[in-house]
């Protein structure tokens, strides 16, 4: 059985104090506690939380590392994982394969050991769901802010535009003979034209072929 540490601080951590030795003297504070000699301690500096820990220098190398009976010690949960998914994801694997993971801050026991596991997995599972929620919130607002003001949130355009720019920057231009096309299937719709009689005008007058079925659309639009 070997016992790691793993320290992480960003570059805006480091600047405003939060220090790699902190962290290492918690985790020493813990192994001391229980008995056990750490065999080294991983050093992460400068280095984002968004990252996850096996894409990272030294962690990947932690990873690697690990063995079955092997134990891992965090000062705090975010030194080692992006999101509560990351965390539990990560932390049903590390107990799949028998490695024993310890969050200082949360206590000197294993969180995957049986006794703790069932209430650390229940509560990581609950800030997970809450994670996706309020992601899928935050993209729906932003696509939403961003259709009102004009921009492009994906796919193809619409008819009657042209897409300009690309990524953040993409947005709608009017295409001028798509937009006299609209005005003319929509008077005629109003008017009670049929469907194939407004392609047919459309046709004669924009040159533009659409089907009946995209004027139809076209008309509710």
């Amino acid at each position: 059985m070997a016992v790691y540490g793993y320290v992480r601080v960003s570059t805006d951590e480091q600047i405003e104090g939060t220090s790699l030795e902190e962290q290492a003297r918690v985790i020493r504070g813990v192994a001391l506690m229980k008995g056990v000699e750490i065999a080294r301690i991983f050093e992460e500096p400068g280095v984002s939380g968004s990252i996850p820990l096996d894409e990272r220098p030294a962690g990947r190398e932690l990873v690697s590392l690990l063995k079955a009976g092997d134990v891992v010690i965090f000062a705090k949960l975010d030194r080692a994982f992006r999101s509560a998914a990351d965390a539990l994801t990560r932390a049903d694997t590390w107990k799949r394969e028998s490695v024993k993971l310890i969050i200082a801050d949360m206590g000197a026991d294993a969180v995957t050991d049986n006794g703790v596991s069932k209430m650390f997995f229940g509560m990581l599972a609950l800030v997970a769901e809450f994670e996706r929620d309020r992601i899928r919130t935050r993209v729906a607002d932003g696509r939403a802010a961003k259709r009102a003001r004009g921009g492009h949130i994906g796919g193809r355009a619409p008819f009657g535009y042209r897409v300009e720019g690309v990524g953040k920057q993409a947005a709608l231009v009017p295409v001028d003979q798509e937009q006299d096309a609209l005005l003319t299937v929509r008077r005629l719709r109003l008017r009670g034209a049929s469907l194939r009689t407004i392609a047919g005008q459309v046709l004669e007058q924009h040159g533009i072929h659409l089907s009946p079925e995209m004027v139809r659309r076209l008309a509710a639009r």
